[in-house]
């Protein structure tokens, strides 16, 4: 019985600064100081996942960010080509360790999330959601301004990144219909 409970004792200093890094090393808690990221350890949910389990749905309201801390998570689309037709899920990409997806969902009011997040292995995730976003600006406005930063960053380039993809697809089209 000792040694399970020094096993235990271990595993949680570890697991503590495996969030802690996952934490520090996602750009959205960059520029924390060190007592910034302890407030948002303290507010953030920590979730495993089983192995084909969804984290959420295409379509659901989506309420936060998630970043994950160990496993991976397939992400995907569904798409009906007929009315009528029940719609196949189309594999878009696969999310790893250090990887964060839905931080949309931060800034949207009431926005929809645009794909379907299923744990493609046993995965542990951080949730990070409206409400832990609004605890922080209320608690250390400093930290709330710094999330947010990262926020607008992190957007800036998903909308620069697709913005570029969009280019690509026009050449491609212009070329295809020649």
């Amino acid at each position: 019985m000792v040694n399970y409970f020094w096993d235990n004792i271990f595993k949680t200093n570890r697991q503590e600064k495996s969030l802690q890094n996952a934490l520090k090393n996602n750009i959205l808690f960059s520029d924390l100081s060190l007592r910034e990221l302890k407030l948002v350890k303290s507010i953030v949910n920590v979730r495993n996942y089983r192995t084909g389990e969804t984290i959420f749905h295409q379509g659901e309201i989506g309420v936060g960010l998630y970043i994950i801390v160990s496993g991976s998570v397939d992400i995907s689309v569904e798409e009906s080509s007929v009315v009528g037709e029940a719609p196949r899920s189309t594999f878009v990409t696969r999310l790893s360790d250090g990887d964060f997806f839905g931080e949309i969902a931060l800034v949207e009011e009431t926005g929809r999330r645009t794909a379907t997040a299923t744990a493609h292995e046993e995965t542990i995730l951080i949730g990070f959601f409206k409400p832990d976003l609004m605890e922080v600006i209320s608690r250390n406005a400093t930290a709330g301004v710094k999330i947010l930063i990262g926020l607008g960053r992190i957007l800036g380039t998903r909308l620069s990144e697709t913005t570029a993809m969009i280019r690509v697809l026009k050449k491609k089209v212009k070329r295809d219909e020649r």
